[in-house]
Order: structure tokens, then sequence, then C-alpha cells
């Protein structure tokens, strides 16, 4: 392509929500933390590596039975509250603004579990009922 010598109508998405392929053999419920694996398809929040957190799941999508990219969730990137690991992984207010890593697909933990979770996102807050973490995949990414 070359330079503009012309005004473009250049497209743009709003971002307030995103849609992804699923990967295969995976079933996501809604409000589940959502990651992106290395072949970037999205998956349930799990402890394993290679991941990301993208966002929450804004409805369940089951490709259990599906190819990768067989089906897409829509997903909202932003910050939600999960559930707090436990004993040494336990986050508390000293750790915001560090990233959390996936325990499953509604816990986070503080450590990557001697290099066995990935990162889930950046803690925002941490109350009684849990970690507010902000899922922004490039933010977490460049982390």
């Amino acid at each position: 392509m070359t330079a503009l010598t012309a005004d473009r109508n250049t497209p743009r998405r709003e971002g307030e929500l995103r849609s992804g392929a699923v990967a295969a053999s995976t079933k996501i419920f809604a409000g589940a933390l959502v990651m992106r694996n290395a072949t970037g398809y999205l998956v349930k929040g799990q402890t394993a590596t290679g991941l990301v957190g993208v966002g929450r799941a804004e409805e369940q999508v089951d490709n259990s039975a599906g190819a990768n990219g067989a089906l897409t969730v829509t997903v909202r990137p932003g910050v939600f509250r999960f559930a707090n690991s436990a004993a040494g992984d336990l986050i508390t207010i000293a750790d915001i603004g560090a990233k959390c890593f996936a325990v499953d697909d509604q816990t986070v933990a503080k450590t990557d579990g001697t290099s066995t979770r990935s990162p889930a996102g950046i803690i925002e807050d941490v109350d009684a009922q849990g970690v507010w973490v902000r899922l922004d995949e490039a933010l977490t990414n460049a982390a």
C-alpha cells in the first residue's frame, strides 16, 4: 500500500465488546475469566502456561465437540471481581498494581505457581469478596 492521497473512511471498533474464536474442546461459562492461548484461540481461565487474560465472557459458549474457531464468544475487557486464592497465593492490598495469575475461570493468585500459571491481569483492588482485576490483554502483556 502507498500513502494516502485523499481522505479515507477508516473502519473502527468500539472496543467495549470483543468477539473471538474459541479453542477446540472448550466450554466457557458466562462470567468466566477468558484467556487467549499461544495459537490465538480463547479458552477459560485455568492453570496453564502460554495464556494471557483478555476479559470476562458475556455469554456461555460450548465448543466441547467443535474444532478450533468453530464458535466465537463475546468478551468484555475491564475491571471485574474474581475469587482470591489462599495461603501463600492470597492477594492483599499490598499487591495492587501487580500482575495476578489465573488458577481457574473464577480464581486468581498472587504468584505464577512456580511457572505453572499465566498472567490474568493487573490487580486493581482487594476486598472481602475477592480481587478486582483489570483485564486488558495489551496492558497485561506489557507489564
